[in-house]
């Protein structure tokens, strides 16, 4: 059997109707199929490859720490370089009460944990999270996950859950002294690129506060410099209790992590011992590849350039069909009239050479996410593809 034949019958399948085009490379912000097709990649691996795929700095610090070591022992048992030097980089670039950093696989568990560490701290039963919520799609994170079209199948879930409106006062009146944790993006990105307010979000800092509440931010999505800040909360001068990462973290390899200040980590160390353990968390390859990766984020100072590149993409899709663009840096929503034109207008940009997506809870809309490393004369190409498509 060819690959496409392996990858029919024997590869679990999460849809009816996947793109099925076959990858055999992909190098800065293009993607090349079996047949010799080049594809501008305008999702970056939905937000994971933030300086372009397979930047040299990171093939080659997957490669030194290959020749070193791979796995060695579960995560926090043992002193591994890549682990420790990576967590010093972050907590350099975080606010001062986000200095512990537990590794994990990916943002799925990075969620899990985050949801645990909350309950162990406080020991309260509740939970509040958002509708039109993603945060991975585990037991526990699709306890929180605000749809009910994508929870409905996997019934029991975690008891305890309470959804509101992303941005309603209705959330923060719910905050009380029963609620362990309140949950959310910090840009909600599956919804389609909602924003929160800037009054709004303040106040559910201050109420978090006030009830002892902690305050969880996902930036799995757009963290790492996407909003046109290296951390989104900071578009709001607020600081989480929790920060959640993933996606670009790894610069391409598996990696998550839950970030909190060390007196409430230390509470994973004790009743129970080994609150949270993991396996392959943290694995030294992925760290050496995130580690490099965020290196080159910073030293090229790509988190500056996406302003600029954001109104680039507003200034040239122009389209009778284009409802609305919503944006959060290079974080895009391009809505149009129907899910079923978003999948014709996918599929014709991806015969002109252009790959792109749409959202979980908005499938009228187009994801745009490329890599931050995207030129201005690549923007130009993609919106005529695009408009040309629609």
């Amino acid at each position: 059997m060819n690959n496409r034949q392996l990858f029919q019958q024997h590869l679990a399948q999460t849809s009816d109707a996947p793109v099925g085009i076959e990858i055999v490379s992909a190098s800065g912000n293009y993607l090349y199929d079996d047949k010799g097709t080049k594809y501008l990649d305008l999702i970056g691996g939905i937000s994971v490859c933030n300086i372009g795929h397979t930047h040299p700095a990171i093939v080659a610090a997957i490669k030194k720490q290959a020749d070193q070591y791979l796995h060695v022992m579960v995560y926090g048992e043992l002193v591994q370089s890549p682990q420790v030097q990576y967590a010093g980089v972050l907590a350099q670039h975080l606010p001062e009460s986000l200095n512990s950093i537990y590794f994990t696989n990916s943002g799925a568990e990075a969620t899990e944990g985050a949801l645990k560490l909350s309950r162990r701290v406080t020991g309260r039963p509740h939970i509040i999270s958002c509708n039109n919520a993603y945060h991975g799609n585990t037991l526990g994170a699709l306890s929180v996950m605000g749809d009910e079209y994508w929870r409905n199948a996997f019934r029991p879930l975690l008891p305890g859950i309470e959804r509101y409106d992303f941005n309603s006062t209705a959330l923060l009146e719910a905050i009380n002294k029963d609620v362990a944790c309140v949950i959310l993006e910090t840009i909600q990105g599956e919804a389609g690129i909602i924003a929160p307010n800037q009054e709004w979000m303040q106040i559910l800092r201050a109420k978090c506060t006030e009830h002892g509440t902690l305050l969880i931010l996902d930036e799995i999505q757009c963290g790492f410099g996407r909003t046109g800040k290296l951390w989104a909360f900071e578009h709001y001068n607020i600081i989480p209790d929790i920060l959640l990462l993933g996606k670009a973290i790894g610069g391409g390899m598996p990696l998550g992590a839950f970030i909190a200040d060390r007196s409430l980590m230390h509470s994973l160390t004790n009743n129970p011992v080994l609150g949270h353990i993991t396996t392959f968390g943290g694995h030294p390859v992925s760290c050496a590849a995130g580690m490099a990766a965020m290196q080159v984020l910073l030293d090229e100072c790509l988190t500056g350039t996406v302003p600029e590149k954001e109104e680039l993409f507003h200034t040239y899709l122009k389209h009778p069909a284009i409802k609305a663009i919503r944006s959060k840096g290079l974080l895009i929503a391009v809505q149009l009239d129907t899910a079923e034109h978003v999948i014709q207008t996918l599929q014709r940009c991806l015969t002109k050479g252009l790959f792109s997506d749409w959202f979980l809870f908005a499938p009228d809309c187009i994801r745009i996410a490329p890599p931050l490393t995207i030129t201005g004369d690549e923007i130009k190409t993609a919106c005529k593809i695009i408009t040309d498509s629609l």
